[in-house]
């Protein structure tokens, strides 16, 4: 029964909008009371200016009146209100979109240019106030523009224009707020696309959500013919005859991503969302759509785009059970309804149900009932109802980050994100699914599911930004990722050690971001076993040489290398084993890397320029590769030295001087080492230890050597050979080497001219190199360096201990009682520390405080507070030991 004086007196009671829209239209209000609804619509349709954008605003905004009043007085269903509104909206973009193209071109035919309405306008189900999705399509063959005109720029021209002739607001209002965000790839796309790259994108790249959003489009506005050859020619994109299990799986993703168990489960009641919250209008479309995708490709009857029309379409065709689709039909009107009367309020897009128990209750008397908890009672048996058969979409349900972004921002908020809105928008990128490796809805699960853990992990780490950016090229470079994320997803503890390299480890997560195949390694155990040592895994680079031409052999051992390296750092990271040996495997791994490339360049420098006979290349690894110390971001120091008989030649074509020929070698031992490849960069190379540094020749003679490091070497290059080895070469070149440099170091001088040097040389180092931070354990007072000169003052005065690797020659010198037996712990101490500092994250050779906990726990301390109270008793009694070294006598 008709109540217009009751919905006239109720819209101006409760509803601030209605009021004032009836003082602004009091004919509307004449004409409902005296002739009804359709009048009141037709009148509202007839008002007139000279002004397109007035005309259009007015006419809205007494139309919102009109429908109002005969949806409050029960004299409007709920297909005529969305009818009239969507009708109205159809019109209004018509007419706007021939007045851009006129306003530019006035004698022009307005067409080449078409509007592809999808959501509710698609299916004419427009609510109360709400966006329009649209798609804006152009034919450059036809569509209007001036001669000079680029037809994409043209069209894009005309759609700004369009947008800010439709929603732009005025003194009368707007006529729609435009959405463009439904275009394929709207966030590096024109909003106006060509229809032929259109059609591309459907029929080779769009996702699984839009096939949904398909159902619903319809070619509304502008040039209809061009919009609706384009929804023919993607109809097979939408409407797949065979449903297959990768369908089904699709169809499972799109629901996954509305429902959401732990983030949209919101108790039903004052505040719910009527559009998102289980059992919502989203949820009553959704299972409707689903449906209709699993058996529209074979039935055309059943691709109905609006909700109630596919519902009795359904169950009629025995796709549903009768019951069932009445009492999704039902709730659908039930909570379209109370949209409706929660927009008519303000007229803003708002699809809660206001928390507030007095705004509540205006919405509840607007419809025409006593109070709010009234309105809530009449609510939720058809939420119930629709949230249970949505439910029967998804069997199992694993933990998700929410789809929902109000409620994702406060899960990311919780992980720790300090910049929600970058963490925010690569989540969302991710699922866009715009990136190869989440192309299928089997990486996307896959995906989902290992998320979660990911990004719990990198929210408390030190730099979660940098570790997303990380992870995104992790992400954007596999081209395949299911396999991944599968094996992500079903071992956590895999998908925990990933997020701990990306949230603490950034030399790790860059070289994962150069090589996402790194990860490969990681998949079984074989990645946290010992590593081979250097003479094993020279014999494994060898064979490659042996078996691949030379240039690809380089640069496969370059990868072989590299993977070793990400190993090493991720066993340092994940504990596996002590940063000792994890400083000895790095090391192991340079040298059988010196040894294999020195070996294949020297047989391809042959080739071409022969051999030297009598002659070979030693070269002498130096510092932390020297001691078997060196940590994941060492350079090499290296020594290039060559033994030949005096005046030889090579043997070649156009003979080479030994001098010459061992310089051009060692050149292109230190290119094969140290230039960056496709396969990444292998190690920075630093020769200026030779003798006259970067003046000097790269490689020199063992007699020339000699006589300079007897006649001319400053006491710290007799320092530097305290650390050194020979790595290349015969056993007996490499014995030849190591007790010549004995020899130079047992006559090294004499102890109180050593020991002022050094003092000296590290006065100057504190001045021009002077610690990072107050925790720089390297540089600092009593730290790594001073305890290394107060190691080497003692082997060169008194001749003994010589041995590269500090904590031999530390034991040496304990036992012949020239220093205390604690020397070797703070070492190693130190060393654990500087290891692992130098694989985590950073700022002044201090660990960010969200990797506090992580690092003590590597150098074998159950909390940071105890570490630092044992590296400054260690640092003490170091800077004692060089200060009693430095002065005695």
């Amino acid at each position: 029964m008709a109540d217009r004086e009751g919905a006239i007196e109720r819209a101006e009671a409760y509803s601030p909008f209605l009021k004032s829209a009836a003082a602004l239209f009091p004919d509307i209000i004449a004409t409902f009371r005296s002739e009804g609804p359709d009048a009141a619509v037709g009148a509202a349709l007839a008002i007139h200016s000279d002004s397109i954008a007035e005309k259009l605003r007015r006419r809205r905004h007494a139309l919102a009146l009109a429908v109002a009043l005969a949806d409050l007085g029960g004299e409007g269903s709920l297909e005529w209100v969305t009818a009239a509104l969507s009708d109205f909206a159809d019109a209004a973009i018509s007419e706007a979109v021939r007045t851009v193209i006129l306003e530019r071109m006035p004698d022009a035919v307005p067409e080449g240019i078409a509007i592809i309405a999808l959501g509710k306008l698609g299916s004419r189900e427009l609510n109360y106030s709400s966006d329009v999705d649209l798609i804006m399509l152009f034919d450059p063959d036809r569509l209007p523009r001036r001669p000079r005109d680029d037809p994409a720029e043209a069209a894009v021209r005309y759609g700004r224009r369009f947008v800010e002739l439709m929603q732009q607001r005025t003194a009368d209002g707007y006529v729609a707020r435009v959405d463009l965000r439904l275009r394929p790839a709207p966030e590096v796309t024109p909003i106006v696309l060509p229809v032929g790259a259109a059609i591309s994108y459907y029929e080779s790249s769009a996702l699984p959500w839009e096939r949904a959003a398909f159902i619903r489009a319809r070619a509304a506005a502008g040039d209809t013919a061009l919009g609706q050859s384009f929804l023919d020619e993607i109809r097979p994109f939408i409407w797949r005859r065979a449903v297959d299990f990768g369908a089904i799986e699709e169809i499972r993703e799109i629901s996954l991503r509305i429902r959401d168990h732990y983030a949209q489960g919101q108790a039903f009641g004052p505040g719910y969302d009527l559009k998102r919250g289980r059992g919502g209008i989203r949820e009553a479309e959704f299972f409707t759509q689903v449906v209709q995708l699993i058996h529209g490709g074979r039935e055309i009857g059943l691709r109905s785009p609006a909700t109630l029309d596919a519902l009795r379409a359904l169950a009629s065709a025995g796709h549903l059970e009768p019951q069932v689709a009445a009492a999704i039909g039902v709730a659908y009107r039930a909570l379209r309804t109370a949209e409706h009367r929660v927009q008519m309020i303000d007229d803003r897009q708002d699809h809660r149900l206001p928390g507030d128990a007095r705004a509540l209750d205006a919405v509840a008397k607007l419809h025409g009932m006593e109070d709010g908890p009234a309105l809530v009672d009449w609510l939720r048996p058809h939420v119930e109802a629709v949230g249970a058969q949505f439910d029967s979409l998804i069997s199992e349900r694993e933990e998700r980050l929410s789809n929902d972004p109000d409620i994702l921002r406060k899960e990311l908020t919780a992980m720790g994100f300090a910049d929600v809105d970058e963490a925010y928008r690569r989540v969302q990128d991710w699922r866009s699914g715009r990136s190869r490796s989440l192309r299928s809805s089997a990486a996307r699960a896959a995906f989902e599911q290992m998320l979660p853990n990911l990004m719990n992990a990198v929210g408390t780490g030190p730099d979660p930004v940098r570790a997303l950016n990380r992870f995104s090229d992790v992400v954007d470079k596999l081209s395949s990722g299911v396999n991944l994320y599968r094996l992500l997803a079903a071992r956590p503890r895999l998908a925990d050690l990933l997020a701990l390299i990306l949230a603490h480890a950034p030399p790790l997560a860059d070289q994962l971001g150069r090589r996402p195949t790194l990860l490969d390694g990681l998949i079984d155990e074989s990645s946290f076993a010992p590593p081979p040592d250097a003479n094993e895994l020279a014999k494994r680079f060898l064979a490659v040489i042996d078996r691949d031409p030379f240039d690809i052999a380089l640069d496969r051992i370059r990868r072989m290398v590299g993977e070793r390296r990400f190993a090493l750092g991720v066993q340092l990271l994940a504990a596996h084993r002590d940063p000792i040996l994890i400083a000895e495997g790095y090391s192991d791994l340079a040298e059988a890397a010196i040894v294999a490339l020195a070996e294949g360049v020297t047989r391809e420098f042959a080739r071409t320029h022969g051999t030297v006979p009598g002659g070979q290349l030693v070269i002498l690894g130096l510092g932390r590769l020297g001691g078997r110390a060196l940590t994941h971001a060492s350079d090499l120091d290296l020594i290039y030295l060559f033994d030949a008989p005096e005046g030889a030649v090579s043997n070649a074509n156009k003979p080479m001087p030994a001098t010459d020929y061992y310089n051009r070698l060692a050149s292109r031992i230190g290119a094969a080492l140290g230039t960056p490849t496709a396969a990444g960069p292998l190690y920075e190379v630093d020769t200026r230890l030779r003798p006259q540094g970067a003046q000097g020749m790269l490689a020199v003679s063992l007699a020339a050597f000699e006589a300079y490091q007897r006649n001319e070497a400053w006491t710290w290059e007799h320092m530097a050979l305290c650390r050194s080895r020979p790595l290349t070469g015969t056993n007996e070149a490499k014995a030849k080497v190591r007790d010549l440099v004995r020899a130079i170091l047992r006559d090294s001088g004499d102890a109180a001219t050593i020991r002022a040097d050094a003092a000296k040389m590290r006065e100057e180092m504190a001045r021009h190199k002077p610690p990072a931070g107050a925790l720089d354990i390297k540089l600092g007072e009593g730290g790594l360096v001073d305890l290394e000169f107060a190691v080497h003052i003692l082997q060169l005065t008194n001749k003994t201990a010589l041995d590269p690797r500090l904590e031999v020659a530390i034991e040496a010198l304990v036992k012949a009682g020239l220093i205390d037996q604690g020397a070797d712990a703070d070492l190693r101490l130190l060393s654990r520390m500087l290891v692992v500092l130098r694989l985590v994250s950073t700022q002044g050779m201090e660990p960010a405080e969200e990797s506090h906990e992580l690092v003590a726990r590597l150098c074998g301390f159950d909390e940071w507070d105890a570490l630092v109270t044992a590296i400054d008793a260690a640092r003490r009694r170091i800077a004692s030991r060089w200060a009693k070294v430095r002065e005695s006598e």
